[in-house]
């Protein structure tokens, strides 16, 4: 339930995977899921979300024994699916709603920006976060996503798109496991952080987005263009360092692994080693617009546990409306240990 125990699990390799208590496929069988074993199951829809959503803000701001606990001037910044199958349509509500109850006693809660664009959501409000940081219109941003595939009405559609993994009689390897999720991260200039007396191990050097044009579940071919723009906007062309490890959010589609296979090779000036990289999706499945902040903390907890291949760290995120968003950190502590 917390970052660490997360990040210690996924290096680990553990996958939390398992059988869904009463949904069942087209075969019969229970539909294998990476359920949050803290929820239970009659957990429904938009509170499901808000459920997941509240741990995770809440620690990513802090204990409330903090001596700065309640005075942080904060805008916070939530990712959502976008809309499918058993999304509901009050869930920014509740989900918001739910978010600046529970922070009340640890910050004041400024604006609210709720992005709704599936698994680059979560990304793409840390990117929100960034600019207004960087722009002096917040002096401390809250960025997060929450996600969950395990409505029944959600599972039956992404099981109609044959986007599921599955075996036996009902064989498709390819597919994702559904998985659900909140991650958040607080982002802060040096100066805010040091007046507070707040640490931090990385620094966010840029945040990119581009738009792929060539969609899965559609007949184009996806040859990478939306996620190599990305690249070259969050590094430079050419790129002005090098990557040295990359975590992202493939999940065994082969359309995900071909669109990186394509923009990898394209941009390997980019990176160290064309290997390097972590796919989390086969520990805790396919998370959703969860997945960037996510992604940003495993770096955190590599680099802060000095087990990171390098100083420098990138993400990216991709969401099936054609959104693609990464980001650059780098080692704030690598200065000071050599």
């Amino acid at each position: 339930m917390t970052a660490a125990a997360t990040a210690a699990a996924v290096r680990a390799g553990i996958a939390g995977f398992g059988e869904h208590p009463f949904v069942v496929d087209t075969a019969g069988k229970s539909m294998i899921v990476a359920l949050a074993p803290y929820l239970d199951i009659d957990v429904r829809g938009a509170a499901r979300l808000a459920e997941l959503a509240a741990p995770a803000a809440v620690e990513a701001v802090g204990p409330s024994s903090a001596p700065w606990s309640g005075e942080l001037p904060v805008s916070l910044f939530v990712g959502l699916p976008s809309a499918r199958p058993g999304r509901a349509s009050d869930v920014a509500t509740i989900v918001v709603d739910r978010l600046r109850e529970e922070l009340a006693p640890l910050c004041r809660i400024e604006k609210t920006i709720v992005i709704e664009s599936g698994h680059a959501a979560g990304t793409m409000a840390i990117e929100r976060a960034w600019q207004a940081v960087r722009s002096g219109a917040c002096e401390f941003a809250l960025a997060g996503g929450v996600d969950s595939y395990l409505e029944p009405e959600t599972l039956e559609w992404l099981e109609e798109s044959d986007q599921v993994h599955s075996a036996g009689a009902e064989n498709n390897p390819y597919g994702f496991i559904p998985g659900e999720a909140a991650g958040f991260v607080l982002l802060t200039t040096t100066a805010a952080a040091q007046r507070y007396q707040l640490s931090a191990a990385l620094e966010l050097m840029s945040v990119a987005i581009a738009r792929e044009t060539n969609l899965i579940k559609t007949d184009t071919v996806c040859t990478g263009e939306g996620l190599l723009a990305m690249f070259r906007n969050l590094a430079g062309d050419p790129p002005a360092i090098k990557v040295d490890h990359l975590y992202c959010d493939m999940n065994g589609e082969p359309y995900r692994a071909d669109e990186f296979g394509f923009a990898s090779i394209r941009a390997a000036e980019l990176f160290r080693a064309p290997d390097a990289f972590t796919a989390p999706a086969d520990c805790w499945g396919d998370v959703g617009a969860a997945s960037g902040p996510l992604l940003l903390m495993l770096a955190e907890a590599a680099t802060r546990k000095r087990y990171a291949e390098g100083p420098v760290l990138a993400a990216f995120t991709s969401s099936e409306s054609g959104e693609r968003c990464g980001f650059l950190v780098h080692d704030r502590t690598e200065a000071r240990t050599h």
